[in-house]
Order: structure tokens, then sequence, then C-alpha cells
């Protein structure tokens, strides 16, 4: 199968204080496949979200090349979404207006734009809620415009960095089904960054486990799940362990 993502011996060193340098991540080798959702775990410092900036053109290697369907990545795409861990929501635009800003901004017709937020409005859950403001809203509800308006937009690749990491368990739980339920309609490519594990297991087809000095790659888990997939998945004992597995991984490396 072509690779959708392609990182061949990737490295990104940043310059530090007195002339030295400080390397985000170093000789890493990495192919997503189209479909796939695959999710980024380790500790913190490691790397993972430098991955998905290289990846989305918002930082580019100081090695190694980067590609989307063996093209060069040299800058922001629409072909690339992206869906961080703050709030990314226009302030002064309704729920409905910040989930069609970006088919407004491909000049769909107005109806179809309308069409196009509707729906996932309807899939995060937020209908009745269209002409509210984000201030009108909890935490969790602005998350799922961000992820209402990330589909939208209508990326090949949908790169998010710990979207959910500042909402409660229940909400947390909510959100990651919503979004289950969306890429088994859609089939986005997905690369999810958590440093929860539950969350990797629960969401994911692939796990990168990623090591510490050095920052790169320790090994790639397939998750062995099927789809359609409910939090009652976290009570077998497959489920557990394997994430006792993953803990392993991520606290023997020091």
């Amino acid at each position: 199968m072509v690779s959708k993502i392609a990182l061949s011996d990737v490295s990104k060193v940043y310059p530090s204080s007195k002339g030295r340098t400080a390397t985000a991540v170093e000789h890493i080798n990495l192919e997503v496949s189209a479909e796939d959702f695959m999710c980024i775990v380790g500790t913190s410092g490691c790397g993972k979200s430098t991955l998905l900036y290289l990846i989305a053109g918002l930082s580019f290697p100081s090695s190694g090349s980067v590609t989307v369907e063996r093209q060069p990545v040299t800058g922001p795409s629409a072909q690339t979404g992206m869906v961080f861990q703050a709030d990314a929501v226009f302030p002064w635009l309704t729920v409905r207006r910040n989930v069609q800003f970006g088919p407004e901004m491909r000049h769909l017709p107005n109806d179809e734009c309308e069409r196009i937020a509707q729906r996932y409005i309807e899939l995060v859950g937020l209908e009745g809620s269209e002409e509210l403001l984000p201030r009108q809203l909890s935490g969790g509800m602005r998350k799922r415009v961000d992820v209402a308006r990330a589909f939208a937009n209508n990326p090949d690749i949908l790169l998010m960095d710990e979207p959910f990491g500042a909402l409660d368990a229940m909400t947390k739980e909510r959100l990651q089904i919503e979004l289950l339920h969306i890429w088994e309609k859609e089939r986005k490519t997905v690369l999810f960054v958590t440093h929860d594990l539950e969350e990797a297991l629960i969401l994911s087809k692939r796990i990168v486990v990623m090591s510490r000095a050095p920052n790169t790659i320790q090994t790639i888990i397939d998750v062995p799940f099927g789809h359609p997939r409910d939090m009652l998945l976290k009570t077998t004992p497959e489920f557990q362990e394997l994430r006792r597995q993953l803990w392993a991984l991520l606290h023997y490396q020091y």
C-alpha cells in the first residue's frame, strides 16, 4: 500500500543558548497509510508535537524528508487540518458560522456551506446550539466545535495535538466516541498526540511509542480491536494487557 505520509530519516534541531542546540526529534522513519488512525504517545519533551508540525508544514526538518502523497511538504496545505489542545474557535462567530467557515473560504455555494456545517454539528452532538456564541458554551462544547470545523474543512489528513487533554474524564470519553463515529464514517487519515494510554488504545489502529533522549520512535504497536468500539472495551482483559505493555514501554526506557 502506498504511504499517505512518509517521514524518512527526519531530524529537527533548534538553536539553544550559548551556541548549543536542542534536538526535538532525530532519525524518524514513519509511514502512514490512507485511512489510518495513528496515536503518538511518549513522555513530555520527546517530540510528539514536533512530528505533527513537520507534517502540517508549520515547521521544517533539519535533515531528512517529509512527504504527503509522495510530494514534499513545503508549507501548510488545505489537504491537512489541525486541532490543537487550546480552543481555536472564533469568539465572534456562532457555532454554525464557525463550522461553515472552511467551506465558505473554499467559495462553496451558501446552501452547500450550510448543509456541510449542519451535518458535522449533528455528528458532534451540537444540534440546537447552532446560533450560540462560544462564550455561551462549555469547554467540551467548544472542543466539539473545533472537531466539527476541522472535518467540515474536508482535509485528507487530520492532525490532533492533545485535543481533549484539558477536559474532564466524562467529557473526554464522550468526545472520543464521537470522534470514532466520525472517523468510521469519513475514514480520514488521523494522527493524534496524547499522553493518555487508554485514549490511544480506544481510538487508534496503530500506536507510535516515542522514546526520550534520543527523541525517536521506540516501537509501533498494532491495536487489534475491531470497529465499532465503545468504552466497554476498556473492561476487557485484552485491553488492560495491552495498556500494561504500553505502560512498561514508557516507564522502563530510562
